[in-house]
């Protein structure tokens, strides 16, 4: 038995359990059936994933014990993914499971080919993810093709995606705009066995909405007004190859349906045609919206969600990505003196100190445009910070120096567990995972206490 297949059933039809517990042989199964057995198993075996009734004892007809067994289940262990089961009238439900955490849902009565599906998709993210998390334990290694970064956060996305490349699965990117949603999708697409053929992007917010059918459907001749001649819409460029669809989330509802219905058969019609056109597209979306949100509020299908997001990649703002700010600042700012024929160009230290403190709201194609500018602009062989219209920075670059840091973490770490402990060195000792004579040494070395 694969322990890394190990599913935690949580339904209290006794009839159901049995049903269950013979076709989903394939896993290692784990049986509750109610919430508490819920909870105990799962903190002693930690299953991957979690198929969850939402209607549990000791009001089955009601949902609110499954809910608070699913916002428990994801404090305990917020990384197994949990798959809630409804009634045909649940859909409501469900999508208030999805905004808590749940990772998908599965509306009754049982089909067994469907609700397989459903939960080897939750193992197949799950081994991903941490796969994934696994790799941020591993040294530091360079990011994807044409990607520029080193946080802990960003490397984890990367990883991710190159996990993900060589399938065909659909990814959604998501993230702020400006944290090089495009940039990722590109190397995926690279980094994928489509690579020879094309990759071929559009803005879904940045077209109109009777114009974008149009760009993606393509059209005949006489079609419409100005349809002079056949055109192949974008889908149909991307043959064999990815179209990436940003911005998706400000797709309009029709545009959604149609878009759902390709995805469905993979053939087209074009906009006055009747030729079904078979294709096929490896879809990669991206936006800065909440979907789910959007979802809830009736703005975004749930069906087109569940198909252009079977992979979720979240890219971290550059806010929240230490040291990468001046990384990719040094890298513009070669690439822009190179492209520009300028002489040799550098930072002053004050320059990039300011670079490393500012949080970048318009993360990546800000700083990226805020170099390009000073690039252009400036007059000496040095770039200031008032070349980067950035506010100079008082900094003590003793905040880098790793002894300091680990003493004020240190510090930290032994003032909070004092504070949660009421003061109680034993206790603390092991809230902290140390033995009391080496809390007692901490203790002294940062004068937290007496020394007496």
């Amino acid at each position: 038995m694969n322990a890394s297949r190990r599913l935690l059933v949580i339904e209290d039809d006794e009839g159901l359990q049995r049903q269950l517990r013979w076709q989903l042989s394939s896993f290692e199964l784990l049986q509750a059936f109610d919430r508490a057995q819920a909870l105990a198993l799962l903190r002693a075996r930690a299953p991957q994933v979690a198929l969850l009734d939402l209607g549990l004892p000791p009001d089955p007809s009601q949902v609110a014990e499954g809910f608070r067994a699913l916002e428990e289940i994801l404090q305990i262990r917020p990384h197994t993914r949990v798959v809630v089961m409804t009634g045909r009238e649940g859909r409501e439900h469900a999508l208030r499971a999805i905004a808590l955490g749940a990772a998908d849902y599965y509306t009754k009565p049982v089909d067994l080919d469907t609700l397989v599906r459903v939960l080897e998709r939750a193992f197949f993210v799950s081994e991903l993810e941490e796969e994934v998390r696994r790799s941020l334990a591993q040294p530091a290694h360079p990011a994807l093709p044409g990607v520029i970064g080193r946080s802990p956060a960003f490397r984890a996305a990367c990883r991710l995606i190159e996990k993900v490349a060589p399938s065909d699965a659909s990814v959604l990117l998501l993230g702020e705009t400006g944290t090089g949603k495009e940039v990722l999708a590109r190397a995926l697409h690279e980094l994928s066995p489509r690579r020879s053929a094309r990759f071929v992007a559009i803005n879904c917010a940045a077209i109109p909405s009777t114009l974008l059918e149009a760009e993606l459907f393509g059209f005949e001749r006489g079609a419409f007004t100005g349809a002079l001649k056949q055109t192949r819409g974008r889908l149909e460029l991307a043959h064999r190859g990815t179209l990436f669809l940003d911005e998706i989330g400000d797709l309009s509802p029709e545009l959604q349906a149609k878009l759902l219905r390709f995805l469905q058969d993979r053939t087209l019609a074009r906009l006055g045609g009747r030729e079904e056109i078979q294709l096929d597209v490896r879809i990669v979306c991206a936006t800065h919206r909440d979907l789910k949100q959007l979802m809830l509020e009736g703005r975004f299908r749930d069906d087109l969600y569940y198909r252009i997001a079977e992979i979720e990649v979240a890219l971290p703002p550059l806010r929240e990505r230490p040291g990468d700010a001046v990384l990719l600042a040094r890298y513009f700012l070669e690439r822009f003196t190179r492209a520009y024929a300028r002489p040799a160009l550098e930072f002053t230290v004050a320059a990039l100190r300011a670079i490393d403190h500012y949080s970048w709201p318009g993360n990546v194609r800000e700083l990226q445009n805020r170099v390009k500018r000073a690039v252009l602009l400036a007059e000496g062989p040095k770039i200031t910070a008032a070349d980067l219209d950035l506010a100079s920075v008082a900094g003590d670059d003793r905040l880098l120096d790793l002894r300091t840091v680990r003493e004020r973490a240190e510090r930290e770490a032994l003032a909070r567990a004092l504070a949660r402990t009421g003061g109680n060195v034993s206790q603390a000792a092991a809230l902290l995972g140390i033995s009391r004579p080496t809390l007692y040494d901490l203790l002294r070395q940062h004068r937290l206490r007496d020394s007496s």
